[in-house]
């Protein structure tokens, strides 16, 4: 694996990029950055020349573990505010824990293409809900009861293990069908998204442990000088994310992250079928 000086600059700088972006997501919509760092730790590996049938697994892993310090500061903003929900957490905590579990061991045994259709899917399916599923629009007029509360909890650790996301992306719309409100939505997922991060961590560490061509300092499918790298931009952008959370329109979130998960979904259907 040998590399131009110039690329490595490039490259790290964008990766520094695309953690203060997802540190500003995190805090807005209560996601763990996922969304952005998977797809730049990809484009980074790709670089690297690393073996694609473990491409998204490692793209994944990582971006799960950066999610650890990113969802505390996100967590903790909210904590301040009063939007983190503890007892619907100690509820949905456990459930939300066993899919992660779930998911990380099907990420061990399955082709990396496999995760890349899943991410896309899912990324696909959030864009259009935030594009054409109106923002007052309702399920039920309150949260359902813990019977159905913890399947809903797995599918979201399952789902969110196998992205590499904090999970924000379905536990939020899905607090909000059932006419939860918003802003405690979005903090109560940064408390979800750092259950997802622990254990999925974990979860990756152990089922990437031994592989063969994992690239340098990687502790199984999870990369330290990813981590690194990510670290510092995301958990000085979250608290921002929060502040702007509380003071601008959700509406045009909405609209930004559409767009933006839309094309990322879009490109990532063209490589499947390529």
């Amino acid at each position: 694996m040998d590399f131009d000086i110039t690329t490595v600059v490039v490259l790290v700088g964008a990766l520094l990029l695309a953690g203060a972006g997802a540190g500003l997501l995190a805090g807005m919509l209560g996601v763990g950055g996922g969304l952005i760092l998977v797809p730049a730790l990809l484009l980074l590996l790709d670089a690297f020349d690393v073996d694609q049938a473990i491409r998204m697994q490692i793209a994944v892993g990582t971006s799960l573990s950066t999610i650890l310090v990113t969802s505390l500061s996100s967590l903790r903003s909210h904590h301040k505010r009063g939007a983190v929900d503890w007892d619907l957490l100690k509820m949905w905590a456990p459930a939300v824990a066993v899919g992660v579990l779930i998911g990380s061991w099907i990420a061990g045994i399955a082709d990396g293409q496999v995760l890349t259709a899943v991410f896309a899917v899912v990324a696909l399916a959030a864009a259009l809900n935030m594009t054409f599923t109106p923002e007052d629009f309702r399920l039920a007029a309150s949260l359902p009861g813990p019977i159905v509360m913890a399947p809903i909890g797995v599918a979201i650790g399952v789902a969110s293990s196998l992205m590499g996301i904090g999970g924000g992306q379905i536990s939020v719309p899905t607090l909000v069908l059932c006419n939860y409100p918003v802003r405690r939505a979005v903090g109560t997922s940064s408390a979800i998204g750092l259950v997802i991060a622990v254990f999925g961590t974990a979860g990756f560490i152990i089922a990437g442990w031994g592989r063969e061509g994992l690239p340098p300092f990687s502790l199984g499918f999870v990369n330290a000088l990813a981590f690194l790298a990510f670290v510092p931009t995301t958990a000085a952008f979250a608290p921002i994310g929060a502040r702007i959370a509380h003071s601008i329109p959700s509406v045009w979130l909405r609209r930004v992250f559409a767009l933006f998960l839309t094309t990322m979904s879009l490109r990532l259907f063209w490589e499947l079928l390529g």
